[in-house]
């Protein structure tokens, strides 16, 4: 009989640090590009992707927008709720590129507090609230419309930030090879060796 893993809480300790902004961290307004040109969540070139469009926020915050189309719906007219929780991860993961770190997801909790149609714009704005060790702690909120508007789907999670041979080790070969031929699959040569 094994032993059943720890579960891994998306809340930081009492006393963890907020995280500190890193100095070559992209400018508050920085619209940042796709970090991998077939990425399901931020890919130009996945034809059935999210297209997640990321623009860097004060301190270490972005807001993310995904338009809800046919190819990510559920049930009839609305989104998936899987789909809804792969757009909060692709914006809390682009929180990384603040802190300069490679990272992956160890633990993502999503609420779902309100239908989310097919034609609609979800805004979503995360933070990243602690740190603490290897460990990460980011919250998101989306809402219908505009910034403003309801809000319809929150999150918490939690990222470990890792080595970059995390990546080049697990990776599949020959994406990794094409990147290394073809630079621009990825954002930059250095965004590589940041945040595959």
């Amino acid at each position: 009989m094994t032993t059943p893993a720890r579960v891994r809480s998306t809340l930081p300790p009492e006393h963890a640090p907020a995280p500190q902004r890193h100095p070559d961290a992209p400018e508050p307004g920085t619209v940042l590009d796709s970090h991998y040109a077939h990425c399901f969540g931020c890919g130009e070139r996945h034809p059935t992707g999210l297209h997640m469009h990321v623009t860097v926020g004060q301190e270490v915050a972005v807001t993310g927008e995904f338009v809800v189309t046919a190819d990510h719906q559920g049930a009839p007219g609305l989104a998936h709720g899987g789909l809804l929780t792969a757009a909060f991860d692709e914006v809390l993961g682009s929180l990384m590129w603040l802190l300069r770190t490679p990272a992956v997801t160890a633990r993502l909790e999503t609420d779902f507090l309100r239908p989310v149609p097919v034609g609609s714009t979800l805004h979503i704005t995360a933070h990243a609230s602690a740190v603490h060790g290897r460990k990460v702690f980011t919250e998101a909120i989306g809402r219908l419309g505009d910034a403003d508007g309801e809000p319809a789907v929150r999150a918490r999670a939690l990222f470990v930030q890792v080595d970059i041979a995390h990546f080049t080790s697990h990776g599949r070969a020959e994406e990794i090879a094409a990147v290394r031929r073809d630079p621009s699959l990825h954002r930059t040569s250095e965004a590589f060796e940041v945040n595959p």
